[in-house]
């Protein structure tokens, strides 16, 4: 909005100066918010409760800053435009003597903001004039075009390749700050105890399950036994000889096959031993009991998601009512869904922006450019993701979501510059659209990546996740919006 509030007559009404700032800026602000704010909300058919809530609070803010945008902040435009009108300073509001009368106080007043008193236009910086007589016309020449292209291809060719090598689950310690003993522990444990995975509960829901009856253990020993025979790509998942099992043990002290005894007996071997916390009773019912098994050789996040899946196949497949569970499980559900909402997320969410993108913008071409630069983006974004150590869990989807919003607002100006021009030819639409446009993508862009710089030196994996990959995407949204958009942009209306 100051990019094209700055292009009108310093000496014109308000009214129309903000006509004219609007008539310019309102439809790129537009699609960028609709689109930053839908990429958020369709974040809301994620399963994770905490991508959800993060969605939804962003995509309001998103909403309420784009009205701040057409409401606040254009009445301060107008107030700012009552200000130059009337010659005053743009701090003190005072009067600001004319030249003639007294130079010396004149250039004393005047920081930045100069016009040409016959024009009644500002004087470009000499950032503009670079983007307009060196830039713009460098992007538009044959040669420049096919290396542009080249060079594009080869990102998106690297991209791709990322893409492939990208790994699911989070690394539990990466939930802790580098500084805590949490860090530690998993060092350790992945040192000494790389063999063994979790130690899974087994637990039996079934309050009718007769305990005592030496048919109903032998069903529940054999379900046992399907857990111990479980492998993994071909290696074994459960440890044969590391079952810990109440029932099993109280049967080697005393074996009933009444039930009453069975009950009277079983409390005073509970306080006896270990297993005092693995039996629920009330009112001499079981209710429920847990019998624990170890895995074994499950070292990546493709294997605890494999080994959570076949444990409750496994159990859902017993004749028995069992229910298996570990603390880590909430972690490891996630690793079966993740990569499948991921994508169903930025398909649904590209598909929305080339929605918005052929109602807003009045070139179908153009559209599909954008659409084109948004999907390859992400798809820099996720490729370069993996090269950088960054693995696709709940945190960097979370931030991929922001990725799809963002890499919006590049192209979305840009080309809804090149459209709007009134050049004649598509080389010097693409140079007025850089010319217009260039400095306040690179304000925008050199701003957000100051914002976010100092998370990079952050003991949280969590904030450090956070700025790679918005560095990733203001990186390549500048390179892919400003670079490849115009040279192929460009030959649109030939």
């Amino acid at each position: 909005m100051i990019s094209c509030w700055q292009q009108t007559q310093v000496h014109d009404n308000v009214e129309d100066r903000m006509a004219a700032t609007y008539k310019d800026a309102a439809v790129s602000i537009t699609i960028t918010t609709l689109t930053d704010a839908l990429a958020f909300y369709i974040g809301l058919l994620t399963p994770f409760g905490s991508v959800r809530s993060f969605c939804m609070y962003t995509g309001t803010a998103v909403l309420f800053c784009y009205l701040y945008n057409i409401t606040f902040f254009g009445a301060f435009l107008a107030l700012n435009g009552s200000r130059e009108k009337g010659n005053r300073h743009w701090l003190t509001c005072m009067k600001v003597p004319e030249p003639e009368d007294s130079p010396e106080k004149y250039n004393l007043c005047c920081v930045g903001g100069a016009y040409d008193h016959e024009s009644g236009k500002e004087e470009p910086m000499p950032i503009n004039n670079f983007f307009k007589m060196y830039y713009g016309p460098f992007l538009t020449k044959t040669w420049t075009k096919v290396f542009v292209i080249l060079l594009y291809a080869g990102y998106l060719g690297s991209s791709i390749y990322g893409c492939f090598q990208i790994q699911e689950g989070i690394d539990l310690k990466n939930l802790a700050a580098d500084s805590s003993y949490v860090g530690s522990y998993y060092d350790n444990e992945d040192q000494y105890f790389s063999e063994y995975g979790p130690n899974v509960m087994v637990v039996v829901t079934d309050s009718e399950f007769q305990y005592w009856d030496k048919t109903a253990r032998k069903r529940l020993d054999t379900c046992l036994e399907r857990f111990e025979s479980l492998t993994l790509d071909g290696r074994s998942l459960v440890a044969k000889n590391m079952t810990l099992s109440w029932l099993n043990e109280y049967v080697k002290v005393i074996n009933p096959n009444d039930e009453t005894i069975f009950m009277d007996s079983l409390p005073a071997f509970l306080q006896r031993s270990d297993f005092t916390q693995d039996v629920n009773i009330l009112n001499k019912v079981i209710i429920a009991s847990r019998m624990f098994i170890q895995t074994i050789n499950v070292s990546t996040a493709v294997d605890e998601k494999n080994m959570l899946v076949k444990l409750r196949e496994t159990a859902k497949g017993c004749s028995e009512k069992l229910v298996v569970y570990h603390p880590a499980f909430i972690y490891f559900d996630q690793y079966a869904v993740i990569v499948s909402n991921t994508i169903q997320n930025i398909v649904v969410a590209t598909l929305a922006m080339l929605v918005i993108s052929l109602m807003l913008i009045p070139n179908p071409i153009c559209s599909l450019w954008v659409t084109f630069a948004i999907a390859s983006v992400i798809v820099g974004v996720a490729g370069f993701m993996a090269l950088w150590d960054v693995n696709l869990d709940s945190v960097s989807m979370i931030n991929l979501v922001i990725c799809i919003g963002f890499s919006v607002d590049f192209s979305a100006h840009i080309s809804y510059a090149f459209v709007s021009s009134k050049e004649i030819t598509a080389n010097k639409k693409a140079v007025d659209a850089v010319y217009h446009l260039g400095y306040p993508i690179i304000q925008g862009a050199v701003s957000t990546i100051v914002g976010v710089v100092v998370l990079s030196a952050a003991e949280s994996y969590i904030f450090r996740t956070f700025f790679k990959i918005m560095f990733l995407v203001i990186l390549f949204g500048v390179e892919t919006r400003d670079v490849p958009s115009i040279a192929t942009v460009s030959k649109l209306d030939r």
